[in-house]
């Protein structure tokens, strides 16, 4: 099954990533566990840029649900052209998506992914609405 990501989103941050030797397993491609690591790379980086990283005596993102489409596979050497998106703000939740490519390979999607997250205040464990500040990324 594979989950489309939407047309509706808004492309927030890129970075590079490089594919590392350890990254692929004995059938000489990226370990597809690793492409979940990308996603999670790109959207703490996005996080901790916008002053948000997550607080474990205070408030964060958590991950709710995650998919990815492995669209072709990856293999070293290499550098991963990462892209995040948002969308479908809710009141304690949002959406992100994310797309790799190789980076001498533009615009030739090797991956696409996202997860839902909700903001919660860690020590009750309870979801709380999503701050002002990561609000106005959606607009």
């Amino acid at each position: 099954m594979r989950i489309d990501i939407p047309d509706d989103k808004k492309l927030v941050f890129e970075m590079v990533i490089p594919i590392r030797w350890g990254d692929m397993d004995a059938m000489g491609h990226v370990n597809n566990t690793l492409y979940f690591r990308y996603f999670e790379i790109i959207r703490i980086e996005w996080l901790h840029g916008l002053g948000g990283a997550p607080d474990p005596a205070g408030q964060g993102p958590v991950i709710v649900n995650a998919f990815c489409n492995f669209i072709k596979q990856l293999a070293y050497p290499g550098d991963i052209l990462a892209k995040h998106y948002v969308a479908n703000p809710g009141r304690t939740s949002f959406d992100t998506f994310i797309t790799l490519e190789r980076t001498d390979e533009p615009g030739v999607l090797y991956a696409t992914g996202g997860a839902t997250t909700v903001w919660i205040d860690f020590p009750q464990q309870k979801s709380v609405p999503l701050p002002e500040w990561l609000r106005k990324q959606f607009e």
